[in-house]
């Protein structure tokens, strides 16, 4: 398993500090992400958890996926939650060309914009890969790319699902962005951490919010 941050170093989050890693405040809000979806089953479960909690999140959604499960893509919508961009075909920034990356993420808006009537303006790239000239040219056109300040690390089948929530519980604070996966691969670990979480923070008086 390549490495990763479970907690976003500081010094990280200083250096590329145009990205949103955190959103401090003194309400202790924090803010729910999921990536890759819309997946049926795994999203459908998702949405169900966060009813009872009546929690809100944000899902960067993958253009292929919203195509292909457009009626569960639109339930997302209904219940309140916010959209993200995460690119057509989850690509690689540091693997691709820039207008090959750029076109790519257009490509998932186009859907957002004319299909869905939605003009998101956040951008999540996939595996926090990015390049300057991606990013730099994303900013300019007005997108607010948002990293994250804790990782679930649901996606890693090497840990067991009680690391996967110790991982979140042992590291958020007020204002921290966290990643859960709303995927397949991860839905083991998800199943486990999820639901163990929102009851974790609604206990600790936690609020959900979605990032704008």
């Amino acid at each position: 398993m390549s490495f990763y941050w479970v907690k976003t170093n500081s010094f990280i989050k200083r250096v590329f500090s145009k990205y949103c890693w955190d959103i401090p405040n003194k309400e202790k809000k924090i803010y729910l992400t999921f990536d890759d979806g819309p997946t049926p089953e795994i999203t459908d479960w998702v949405l169900s958890e966060l009813k009872k909690f009546d929690a809100k999140a944000t899902f960067f959604c993958i253009g292929k996926n919203i195509n292909a499960n457009s009626t569960l893509f639109e339930r997302l919508i209904a219940e309140g939650h916010a959209i993200g961009n995460h690119t057509m075909n989850h690509i690689n920034g540091w693997k691709s060309q820039t207008n090959d990356y750029i076109e790519n993420v257009k490509n998932c808006a186009s859907i957002l914009a004319d299909e869905k009537k939605l003009n998101s303006l956040l951008f999540r790239p996939p595996y926090g890969k990015i390049k300057k000239a991606q990013s730099k040219i994303l900013r300019n056109l007005g997108y607010k790319i948002v990293m994250w300040d804790v990782l679930s690390a649901d996606f890693d089948q090497s840990i067991t699902p009680e690391k996967c929530l110790e991982n979140v519980t042992k590291n958020v604070t007020s204002g921290s962005v966290i990643v859960f996966h709303d995927s397949i691969k991860a839905s083991q670990n998800l199943k486990f951490a999820l639901p163990k979480t929102l009851h974790f923070l609604k206990e600790n008086g936690y609020a959900f919010d979605v990032i704008h």
